[in-house]
């Protein structure tokens, strides 16, 4: 039997048996590990997790984990057991750890048991696992350039694939943050650009005349996009080179108005840098496409121009100046071009009806349409038809007679004949289809009608149709035509007649002329240009050169094989403008150069050359009119035939300024005057007050004046238009030979007129020169010549049988063998008059002897009435009578026949106001023999 002591012994003899029988197992862990850290940190992120794991569990101590051993070289690494029941465990560093020191770590690990007690006795160990640590990188550096500056140097004109590399390091341990990924060049506006490499290159060809130096700013990034804290400089040097081109010429030319020819490249020539070439072609290029209409052409009116030009007659101006006779451009837009020149701009709302009288309805088989036209692209899609001129019905239909519109950028003329003129199926509609219709540039379009043969002219150059439909003639009609300008009248078929077809686009110098078309000579010389290139002595250029200029002379082309002789000859190169007063500002110019050398697949390139013709503000011409401006006209005269003349001592002069060069640079405006001569192109007489009264009054002009002369006139009851582009002096010789006629002066006291002149439709104008003409009736005469002497000049247009022998055919050609008759009747008893005139004054003579002192002074004032008779005999008889009248009432004071005198007097005044001078001839010896009967 045990005792208790024994018992206990026994006890704990089997627990120990137990125990050791119990921890048969070792612990177990994966064969390998991969873990990561971030640098810095001291947490490991294993793959797969820490975990040792016993099958001993979940026996105590036998079962559980206390222990994870490393076993490595300085491994700054430990394992802690977080869980001994689980056998779950942690890797950490026991400090930071650092990339930029070592990337990775590589050691042993191994596991142990907590064995058979607390303190781990008899435990066991987990076989060795291989642990491989890798340490992730933190963007902790800037990039950082090799060199504090880099610096290169280039050949101008070349383009370089690599001028330069620079290149920046970054001390970040992985590829992601040490690598660089980006280079950039901070300046903007520079020639230079760098790609991902850090190489330079230039953009453009570099120039040593424009910049010998540059120097750029490079910053870099890696790619953690970390940029680098510093900049680095980089210096490029351009060193000069022999390059080829053009060399010596001036990038703006100054053109002084009126001197003609100017050159363009004096000393111009083509560097080759030794390169020898086997031909050379050079093309010149004048752009005026901003002035005015195209280029620099003549603004004056389009009247004025056809009449230059040589234009048949007849031709309507639909387009004219807003005026009281020409309204219906009152309503439209003007879009005034520089110097005068009259534009209108249509945007698809404007319209004009021109009045019926302006243009017959009937235009003939042979007629004329002329425009200036710029056009553009229409809106849309589908653009609808843009009419320029269209003539149809007024009201209840809306038939088009003929039309002129574009509709996508074509052309079409349509013009539908009446059966009274054709009853046939016959061309009704004419398509162009051309580039110039929808360029945005003005261009000068002439359409010739000649039926059935329609033809176009675009600047001078003629163009057929590409299509021609026909259609039926037009049934006549008692239905009246509407010629419209800018859309097209529809005044039946519609509700309400309104406008439709609007254009868009702008028109100049729009021109019909029925019954005649123009010829292509005159086409050309109405939209030629003033302004253009030229070849100075042209006879000197070598046979060897050839050259060619387009239409315009805006665009030269030569070629030649000798290089000396190609800059011999583009030396003559020069601009011209024929006009005295062209439009100031810039003309561009350009010129571009291809080469071909010997036989060789690369050839040196000639740059292009950009320069400027800048056209000087010509000075601006003072017109000057002068002249009496004062005259005291008999009424007799106005009614003689042919009237006066009003401007007889006129004179038109025109002066500017010419300031000296020293004045200019001092900016002094000190000058001299210098009288130029230059043309006009119209004088306007106005009539000041109350319009003439045709029925009694005119303004003539002898048609015969203007033969000759690029001038015609117009006449109205305001005034006299005498236009067309001629000189001053022409001007002055027709304006002198104005006369103005009344026929019923009686109660006509004085009138009044204003001149003015014009140069380029207005540009310039002369000053307002106004005329009083103040008339003298009968009694006024009488008392003018007892105190002046008349003037001779009317004496001699009154009564001078050759004047009154010339002036007579314009009113009665049957009057001329009469009147001389008369005349001589007239003067033979004006000869019997003056010799009694004498006989009286004797005998008045002697009687004032034996009167008394009161009678003398009487007998005085009839001796001046007297002696006005002597000195002028020719004055108005019926004047004449009145005067001795008064001597004898003087001399005979108690006589009782006064009464009767003063009756015979109002006779006489009467015939004088009331008979021409045609009657005052043939009544003037009847008149006479009273006269010499009564004495």
């Amino acid at each position: 039997m045990l005792t208790p002591a024994g018992f206990l012994a026994a006890v704990v003899l089997g627990l120990s048996a137990a125990h050791s029988k119990v921890n048969k197992h070792k612990p177990w862990i994966e064969t390998s590990y991969h873990g990561v850290i971030t640098e810095n940190t001291d947490v490991v992120l294993l793959d797969p997790p820490l975990v040792a794991l016993d099958k001993d569990a979940p026996i105590p101590y036998a079962g559980e984990i206390c222990a994870f051993n490393i076993h490595g070289l300085d491994a700054p690494f430990e394992a802690v057991v977080l869980n001994g029941t689980s056998g779950e465990g942690q890797l950490r560093a026991r400090g930071l750890v650092d990339c930029e020191l070592q990337k990775e770590y590589t050691f042993i690990i191994q596991a142990h048991d907590c064995g058979s007690g607390p303190r781990g006795t008899e435990g066991k160990k987990s076989h060795k696992a291989v642990v491989h640590i890798q340490v992730n990188d933190v963007n902790e550096f800037a990039p950082v350039f090799r060199e504090p500056q880099y610096q290169a140097a280039v050949t101008e004109g070349k383009i370089y694939d690599s001028i330069l590399q620079v290149e920046a390091t970054d001390q970040d341990c992985s590829p992601q943050y040490s690598q660089i990924c980006n280079y950039q060049i901070t300046a903007t506006n520079t020639p230079f650009a760098i790609d991902r490499n850090g190489n330079i290159r230039n953009t453009e060809k570099l120039s040593y005349d424009r910049e010998q130096q540059y120097e750029i700013q490079v910053t870099a990034w890696d790619c953690g996009q970390k940029r680098a804290l510093h900049s680095v400089s980089v210096r490029i040097d351009v060193k000069p080179v022999c390059k080829p081109g053009w060399q010596g010429w001036s990038k703006q030319v100054d053109y002084e108005p009126g001197t003609g020819s100017k050159p363009l490249f004096p000393k111009m020539h083509l560097e080759t840098c030794g390169e020898p070439l086997s031909s050379a072609r050079t093309t010149v290029e004048l752009q005026t496409s901003h002035i005015g209409k195209g280029c620099d052409r003549e603004t004056y009116s389009e009247k004025s121009l056809q009449k230059l030009c040589g234009a048949s007659s007849g031709s309507t101006d639909l387009l004219p100046t807003p005026s009281t006779a020409t309204n219906w451009t009152a309503s439209l837009v003007t879009d005034s071009g520089r110097d005068s020149d009259l534009i209108f701009r249509f945007d698809g709302h404007q319209a004009a009806k021109i009045p019926s009288w302006v243009v017959p309805q009937n235009l003939t088989d042979q007629f004329t349409i002329a425009t200036w036209m710029k056009h553009g692209p229409s809106p849309g899609l589908r653009a609808e038809k843009e009419t320029l001129l269209c003539n149809s019905d007024k009201t209840e239909m809306n038939r088009h007679h003929y039309s002129l519109y574009v509709h996508n950028c074509r052309l079409v003329f349509l013009l539908r004949r009446d059966f009274t003129q054709v009853d046939t199926f016959r061309p009704a509609e004419y398509h162009w289809k051309l580039d110039q219709i929808c360029d945005k540039e003005w261009h000068y379009y002439v359409i010739n009608v000649e039926f059935p043969a329609v033809t176009l002219y675009v600047d001078g150059v003629t163009y057929d149709p590409y299509l021609v439909t026909d259609d039926w003639p037009i049934h006549p009609s008692e239905i009246d035509m509407q010629l419209t300008i800018g859309a097209c009248w529809q005044g039946g078929e519609v509700t309400k007649p309104r406008f439709t077809q609007y254009f868009r686009g702008s028109l100049s110098g729009l021109t019909i002329r029925p019954g005649k078309i123009e010829s292509q000579k005159v086409i050309s010389c109405l939209q030629a240009c003033k302004e253009a290139l030229d070849i100075n002595s042209l006879e000197s250029l070598d046979k060897s050169i050839k050259f060619h200029f387009n239409p315009a002379q805006s665009i030269l082309v030569m070629e030649g094989e000798d290089l000396e002789n190609m800059n011999t000859a583009l030396r003559k190169v020069s601009y011209i403008n024929s006009r005295q007063f062209p439009t100031a500002g810039v003309r561009h110019l350009r010129m571009s150069t291809a080469v071909q050398c010997f036989g060789e697949d690369t050839c040196i390139t000639i740059p292009d050359i950009e320069a400027v013709v800048m056209v000087l503000q010509p000075s601006e011409p003072r017109i000057t009119i002068t002249g009496l401006k004062r005259h005291s006209l008999p009424a007799s005269d106005l009614r003689a035939p042919g009237g006066v003349a009003l401007f007889q001592e006129l004179h038109i002069i025109s002066t500017v300024t010419r300031v000296d060069a020293a004045a200019q640079h001092t900016g002094q405006r000190r000058g001299t005057l210098e009288e130029i001569i230059h043309n006009l192109d119209y004088c306007d007489i106005l009539v000041i007050g109350e319009e003439l009264n045709p029925a009694q009054e005119s303004l003539q002009l002898g048609r015969s004046i203007l033969l000759g002369k690029h001038l015609d006139a117009t006449n109205s009851t305001s005034g006299m238009s005498i236009y067309g582009v001629d000189s001053m002096s022409n001007y002055e010789e027709v304006i002198r030979e104005v006369h103005y006629s009344n026929w019923q002066p009686a109660q006509l006291t004085e009138r009044r007129f204003r001149l003015t002149c014009s140069e380029l439709n207005g540009r310039y104008t002369s000053n307002e020169f106004n005329l009083e003409v103040s008339i003298i009736h009968g009694s006024e005469v009488g008392e003018r010549v007892s105190h002046s002497a008349a003037s001779p000049q009317y004496m001699q247009l009154v009564h001078n049988p050759s004047m009154i022998h010339e002036l007579y055919p314009r009113h009665n050609s049957g009057v001329p063998s009469t009147a001389a008759v008369v005349t001589v009747i007239c003067i033979a008893a004006l000869v019997v008059v003056v010799v009694l005139g004498v006989y009286h004054i004797h005998l008045t003579h002697q009687q004032q002897v034996k009167m008394s002192e009161a009678t003398k002074e009487e007998d005085g004032a009839w001796d001046k009435s007297g002696l006005s008779i002597t000195i002028n005999p020719m004055e108005n008889l019926q004047d004449t009578q009145a005067a001795d009248e008064e001597a004898s009432e003087d001399e005979e004071e108690e006589d009782d026949d006064d009464d009767d005198e003063e009756e015979e007097d109002d006779d006489v005044t009467s015939a004088e106001s009331d008979n021409s001078e045609e009657e005052l001839d043939v009544q003037l010896p009847s008149m006479q023999c009273k006269k010499a009967h009564k004495q």
